[in-house]
């Protein structure tokens, strides 16, 4: 991979560790209304994954959306906003944390229904399907929705029908305050694939390679019509499953290990250690990263809220 390619995958790692910390601030200092479910330590998994990417290519995302958005091209102001309940928001301050969409470059949303998405990726891959293009989706969701109908269902319509779908399951342990031992009998999710006659592949999710190049082959499968592929990533989400979540179900012990094999931390020393990049070019990509977020807070801070007139505007059901 060129140079310029791996220093944008830290780059996009950053950006959504440095957005994701700045969130947590604001929430904790009640600027951020509602709930927020946040992506730190996950990094890679969406990094990776989205590299493989088209602008054209769709996502769908979870309730913990917000590096998927980043990943696929999201536009950090807009997302913000959007998190402050302002009217420059992605869905003018109405849908928050949990629904941010932007079909301009294939996000067809964040989702607070768990599982959700996996009902919505295989529609996305019929859309491409019938219109005879070479476009993929891929579904992220978490160990806790693939116990979900919506799980087996969506895969298995993709599995037959053939449909340009790669299933990313991010497995991070943990289904709310759930270790995954205690709620699914199998120590991979990928193990499911097997009813559903397709691969199904496990990969490390905190390295930002891994995801890459198995999301990689998963797109190659998808884009020459050989139908869908089943990865999980292997992750761990340093925060709780929402902000305030006091995480009494792990250990400090088990949270330090994981935190020692932090995605970013990892990659940032190989782009070293390869000679791809200096210390000094990685601390200058994190303070341009930490300018960026300051405006998008700005931006988010200076922005309108929506009038009480416009309550019931742009609203479906």
């Amino acid at each position: 991979m060129e140079k310029e390619k791996l220093v944008d995958l830290y780059r996009q790692m950053v950006r959504v560790r440095q957005f994701e910390t700045k969130v947590s601030e604001l929430f904790a200092q009640g600027k951020i209304p509602g709930f927020v479910h946040l992506y730190i330590g996950e990094e890679a998994t969406a990094v990776g994954a989205c590299a493989n990417l088209r602008p054209d290519d769709y996502i769908t995302s979870t309730h913990r959306g917000h590096g998927h958005c980043l990943a696929k091209g999201g536009d950090m102001k807009l997302m913000m906003a959007e998190l402050f309940g302002k009217k420059t928001g992605y869905c003018k301050g109405k849908g928050g944390s949990m629904h941010i969409a932007d079909m301009d470059v294939g996000i067809l949303g964040a989702n607070g229904i768990v599982g959700g998405g996996l009902g919505i990726a295989p529609g996305a891959g019929l859309s491409a399907k019938l219109r005879g293009t070479d476009q993929v989706t891929a579904c992220f969701f978490g160990d806790g929705a693939s116990n979900q109908t919506t799980f087996h269902e969506g895969i298995n319509i993709a599995s037959i029908w053939r449909l340009p779908v790669i299933f990313i399951c991010e497995n991070n342990q943990y289904g709310i305050s759930l270790h995954q031992s205690k709620h699914q009998r199998v120590a991979d999710v990928a193990d499911r694939a097997v009813a559903y006659g397709i691969p199904g592949v496990v990969v490390d999710g905190n390295d930002v390679m891994a995801v890459y190049e198995a999301v990689g082959e998963a797109v190659k499968r998808a884009r020459a019509g050989e139908g869908p592929t089943l990865i999980e990533a292997k992750t761990y989400r340093w925060h709780g499953h929402f902000e305030g979540d006091p995480t009494v179900y792990r250990s400090e012990k088990e949270l330090a290990e994981w935190k020692e094999r932090c995605p970013i931390l990892r990659f940032g020393k190989h782009l070293v250690e390869m000679g791809v990049a200096t210390e000094q070019e990685l601390d200058t990509i994190k303070a341009e990263v930490d300018n960026e977020v300051e405006e998008a807070v700005r931006f988010a801070e200076e922005s309108p809220l929506p009038v009480p007139e416009e309550a019931l505007e742009d609203i479906y059901a």
